[in-house]
């Protein structure tokens, strides 16, 4: 296993070597360079089993879950920056058909009491999970600017449920 110091990135890693899923860590460590223009690098490479027979292109969001502590209304926090959807969709049309672009939300579960929002914990050194697939084309088109200055875009939580994906559905697993 690479060495990780995000620990989001790490606990989807072991999920997917735990669900003995094939995939590829990417190096995020520099940009790629495609037309003079600079790409934010994916953080994984995944192999979807039959019947999806589909290669990911995943970027791990990290978010906690309820967002901003226990006792905050909002749990679905989904942002992400403009130049994040940007770099995958490029990267999916570099890529080619039967590749697809996707962020992946790995919730940290931080009040025991919301597991029942998210089902299929996954447990990953004392930390415990739920991942979360959107397609990044269809983030796109749901997407809303959260903060210029950041340049950060979200989904409402509406739309987002609607849209997300438990990646263990996904996988298959």
């Amino acid at each position: 296993m690479a060495k990780r110091t995000n620990h989001y990135d790490a606990a989807f890693e072991g999920y997917l070597r735990r669900a003995g899923i094939p995939f590829i860590v990417v190096d995020e460590a520099r940009r790629a360079m495609l037309n003079q223009v600079s790409l934010k690098s994916m953080d994984f490479i995944v192999t979807a089993p039959p019947p999806r027979n589909q290669n990911l292109l995943v970027d791990v969001k990290g978010r906690q879950f309820p967002s901003g502590g226990a006792s905050a209304g909002h749990k679905w926090e989904n942002w992400a920056t403009k130049d994040d959807i940007d770099s995958l969709l490029r990267w999916q049309e570099v890529f080619g058909d039967g590749f697809r672009s996707m962020l992946v939300f790995a919730y940290e579960i931080i009040d025991p009491r919301a597991i029942h929002d998210l089902g299929n914990p996954f447990l990953y050194r004392g930390r415990v999970y739920s991942f979360f697939g959107v397609w990044a084309d269809e983030y796109r088109i749901a997407m809303h600017a959260r903060s210029q200055s950041w340049e950060t875009v979200s989904v409402r939580s509406r739309e987002y449920r609607e849209l997300r994906i438990p990646v263990a559905e996904l996988l298959g697993c």
